[in-house]
């Protein structure tokens, strides 16, 4: 599966090019708005099918006018419809107008929004702001906002939760929590990313007969990840294989008084398939390491002299996990750049190139910030990071070179074909060592041949898909970052059937 064939992700100027065309080539901006809008109600009667009265909140455009004609049709239903509207139906134009009177024609009510309106629809629909918003919300809509999330109902959102900007995933001062969200014609990057990732609910897309793959012209923003991304990249197996085909993968961490992560990183390395792992880490981490890992090649290292030719006979390095800033930690970086070998660079790895190795910039490395070291890794705010994690994500690729994943809830993959997005992952993943597990994952892949940017949208997606699967098992809080090791290895031989098991026995 390569990236062509993966899910596309628009911005909203370029969903509302599509739809533009989609006119320009016969089919009526109001019949685009009634097929919009079918499909809404389509999926509200199979989401929420015990629902027998609705509150519709209408704004100005034609979002508004969407669920202008949602109403109608819930009407025509029997369904018992509140219509709420933050402008009156008077002011409306456009195809906006025609959807008003639609409803009214159906005979639905309309009443104006004031603070305290009371709510009365066991479902909420938010048809309040589109796609077109990129300012912070304000007046009436924040009020009619604020009152959708403390009403405590499930809201379904039409074609994006009102206050989240459409390219971002940021939220404009304030943004509906929907239950779920159904969106039109091309796929949006920003429901998939930052804090969407608490607004959005339920995804569904529907592309109204709206062909996006068509226009060649229009390029997508951004690819979502999907789990076949497994299979493409990891077929079985030759029978006759040897460790020395699987490459040898060397982990640089662990300085003294923090050999936890780096000894994390080399299990997950182990558990992914690398065919031998080194791990150069401070002498009094070495007991730990081959107690709780004997398969794990363990080195003594006092400092980046001891080090010797190891890393120049290792295939790829992983360096950064328990690292440090101090001087053990900024000789063994020294060591790895120098060594003319692919790196995955995480932690304070990359707080050092920061503030010891500035100038460097390479092609042959992943580096897996989160916010917080993005954010020095530009020289901006975490703030900053987390308000455009798309441009984020793009800028520091453009910086620093290679690939970057920019961690964080929708995780960015920036390589040389653009950006890929993780939909999968959970809140337990908060907790220390998931980016030590997630080093290792990305040097196991690389030293088995996975060329970078595909090993590093593979590895993203293997680490949260496992951190998924052990949540459904045994749930989100408590997890730990080594009870993924186990997990991923299951996820990195989906093709293996009975057959090919038996021949390994």
């Amino acid at each position: 599966m390569s990236g062509e064939t993966l899910p596309p992700l628009y911005r909203a100027e370029q969903v509302r090019e599509l739809d533009r065309r989609a006119i320009v080539g016969g089919i009526a901006g109001f019949a685009l708005m009634q097929r919009a809008s079918a499909a809404a109600w389509q999926l509200l009667r199979h989401r929420f099918p015990e629902v027998c009265s609705l509150t519709v909140l209408c704004g100005a455009g034609n979002n508004g006018g969407d669920g202008h004609v949602l109403a109608a049709l819930a009407a025509a239903e029997g369904l018992r419809v509140q219509r709420l509207l933050i402008k009156d139906i008077d002011e409306l134009t456009g195809d906006a107008r025609l959807a008003a009177d639609m409803a009214t024609a159906a005979g639905v009510g309309a009443e104006p929004w004031a603070p305290g309106r009371v709510l009365e629809g066991e479902l909420l629909v938010d048809a309040l702001l589109g796609t077109g918003l990129d300012g912070e919300v304000r007046g009436a809509f924040r009020e009619a906002i604020a009152a959708i999330n403390s009403s405590g109902r499930p809201v379904l959102a039409i074609d994006i939760p009102s206050g989240l900007h459409a390219d971002t995933g940021a939220m404009l001062g304030e943004a509906v929590r929907a239950t779920a969200t159904v969106t039109f014609i091309g796929d949006k990057l920003g429901l998939h990313t930052g804090a969407a990732r608490d607004h959005v609910g339920e995804l569904h897309f529907r592309a109204l007969g709206v062909d996006a793959a068509g226009e060649a012209d229009l390029v997508p923003a951004a690819y979502l990840l999907e789990e076949g991304l497994i299979g493409s990249w990891l077929p079985p197996r030759k029978r006759t294989a040897h460790k020395g085909d699987c490459g040898h993968a060397l982990i640089l961490g662990g300085a003294p008084g923090f050999g936890g992560a780096a000894l994390l990183a080399a299990e997950a390395c182990a558990r992914l398939g690398a065919g031998k792992v080194s791990l150069a880490t401070a002498p009094e981490h070495v007991v730990a390491c081959l107690t709780r890992r004997p398969e794990v090649m363990a080195h003594g290292v006092r400092g980046a002299a001891d080090l010797g030719e190891l890393p120049r006979r290792a295939d790829v390095l992983v360096v950064g996990p328990g690292l440090g800033q101090g001087s053990w930690g900024q000789g063994v970086l020294q060591a790895a750049l120098a060594a003319g070998r692919p790196l995955v660079v995480d932690a304070d790895g990359l707080n050092l190139l920061v503030t010891r190795f500035s100038s460097t910039r390479r092609g042959d490395w992943i580096l897996t910030p989160h916010p917080g070291e993005a954010a020095r890794l530009l020289g901006c705010s975490a703030a900053e990071v987390e308000a455009d994690r798309p441009a984020a994500a793009l800028a520091l690729r453009e910086r620093w070179g290679g690939v970057v994943v920019l961690k964080g809830a929708g995780t960015l993959v920036a390589g040389p074909s653009g950006l890929a997005v993780c939909p999968f992952g959970n809140p337990g993943m908060a907790s220390g060592g998931m980016g030590d597990a997630l080093s290792g994952i990305l040097g196991a892949l690389l030293s088995q041949g996975v060329p970078l940017e595909a090993a590093a949208q593979l590895g993203v997606l293997v680490h949260a898909l496992a951190a998924d699967l052990a949540a459904t098992q045994a749930g989100e809080r408590g997890l730990l970052a080594g009870d993924l090791a186990s997990y991923a290895r299951i996820l990195v031989n989906p093709t293996m059937g009975a057959d090919d098991a038996a021949a390994t026995r």
